[in-house]
Order: C-alpha cells, then sequence, then structure tokens
C-alpha cells in the first residue's frame, strides 16, 4: 500500500520517493506519495518526476488495484526501474486551487443544509448537487452567508472516528454518492472550524486549505435542474 503522504500533510510540494511497482497500463507505483488520487469527486494531482535519468511529466494520479497509487505520464517514455530513487514535485498551483474549491463546496454544504447528490471539483469552480425539490429564492443571500463564513478565517482540521461511530451517527454522511473514506476501519473527519465556532464535520479523503481564509472570495453561478428532486449549484472562485 502506498504511504498517503498528502494525508500527512497537504502542504507539501515536493519530496523524495522510491518505485516499487509499475502497472500494466504503465502507471508508475512510490512507496509513498505528495500526488492525490482522483476519488470523491476531486482530480488527481499532476506534475513531475525527476529522477538521474530524466524528468517524467505525470499527466494525472489514479488508485491502482494493487492498493497503491499509480502516477500516470502525461506521454510514453522510459519509466524509472523500480527501486529508482526519484523526485516528487506537484504543479502546486493546480493542487492548491483544487484545495481550495473543496473546502469552500464544505461550507456549501453548511448554508444549504440538504442531502448532497453529487458534486465535483476544479480549478476554478465546483459544484455540488442537493436533493433540493424547488431552488433557493436567493442566491445573493446564499453567497453572501458562504463569504462571511469564508472571511472568518476558521481553522480546518481532521480527526478520525471508528466505522461503528459513523454507523451509529449516519447525518455524518452528508454526501449520498460518496462512501465515507475508510482505513484501517477507521474514518477520516474533516472539522471547520473548532469548539464551538465549529461549522462542519463531515467524512472526507480529500485535501483541504488549513484555514477558511485562503479560498478568498467566492461567487455563485448557475443553479440549474437536474431531475425533479436535484439542483445543481455551481461556485466559482474569484481568482
Amino acid at each position: 500500500m502506498t504511504d498517503l503522504l498528502f494525508r500527512e500533510n497537504a502542504y507539501l510540494r515536493e519530496t523524495t520517493g522510491r518505485v516499487v511497482g509499475h502497472t500494466p497500463e504503465g502507471g508508475i507505483i512510490l512507496a509513498g506519495t505528495i500526488f492525490y488520487p482522483t476519488g470523491g469527486g476531486q482530480p488527481g494531482d499532476s506534475g513531475n518526476l525527476i529522477w538521474d535519468k530524466g524528468t517524467l511529466k505525470i499527466a494525472t494520479a489514479v488508485k491502482a488495484d494493487t492498493a497503491g497509487i499509480a502516477l500516470v505520464p502525461a506521454e510514453p517514455m522510459g519509466l524509472p526501474a523500480i527501486g529508482t530513487e526519484v523526485i516528487q514535485q506537484l504543479d502546486w498551483e493546480r493542487r492548491h486551487r483544487h484545495m481550495r474549491v473543496h473546502t469552500a463546496l464544505h461550507l456549501l454544504s453548511v448554508i444549504i443544509p440538504l442531502p448532497v447528490t453529487g458534486g465535483s471539483i476544479g480549478i476554478e469552480k465546483g459544484r455540488l448537487d442537493f436533493d433540493m425539490p424547488e431552488s433557493p429564492t436567493d442566491k445573493q443571500e446564499l453567497e453572501n452567508q458562504l463569504n462571511e463564513l469564508i472571511s472568518r478565517d476558521f481553522i480546518v482540521s481532521e480527526d478520525w472516528i471508528t466505522a461503528d461511530h459513523l454507523k451509529a451517527n449516519p447525518d455524518l454522511v452528508k454526501t449520498m454518492s460518496v462512501t465515507p473514506p475508510m482505513t484501517g476501519g477507521r474514518i477520516r473527519m474533516v472539522r471547520i472550524g473548532q469548539g464551538d465556532e465549529q461549522v462542519d464535520w463531515q467524512p472526507c479523503g480529500g485535501t483541504h486549505v488549513g484555514r477558511t481564509g485562503e479560498i478568498g472570495r467566492v461567487r455563485l453561478g448557475k443553479i440549474e435542474k437536474k431531475g425533479r428532486q436535484n439542483r445543481r449549484v455551481n461556485l466559482h472562485l474569484d481568482g
């Protein structure tokens, strides 16, 4: 299993690694990686692998059948051999924008406290689909509430609960379309705010900013009808 270095420190932009395998499709598996793999609506990271024989551009990262993470080259070329020590470099600007959007979407689920039926994250915008029969009547008020939460610069942190805890508290799961991430019988929880100022606490395996102030100002885009019960709320970074 690949060590999830991105989970230990989402701000680690560069580190060393050791190649431990290749996938049949030409992916590279490292013993530990800072590349987040596609999942939970968040795209896989991109960047570079550097070793003594060259530089390999990484287009994305995906989960591999071996319980590892495969780094997918942007174009065919010679792969570093098993055992090779490499330098991992993230496309940090892209990753950080994913972190900003992802955390903003968690806050969107706070101001619209309805079940989430889907979602996606990009570098400029993201969206959540809600089990919402009717569209909100005042989109500007929702945008104002969201930006007010962001501006309070809440600390974003993580902790873990047991599967039994989650089973006893099913309301902790907001996203109906994504299975809560589990490692060794434990579920990772992402918390926004602390103590009496906690505003959100939900299962999530993705990467997030350390404080909500990093998100910056956002705006709400179209609210689209997606079926009888679903409304899609689009969110854009302003900068």
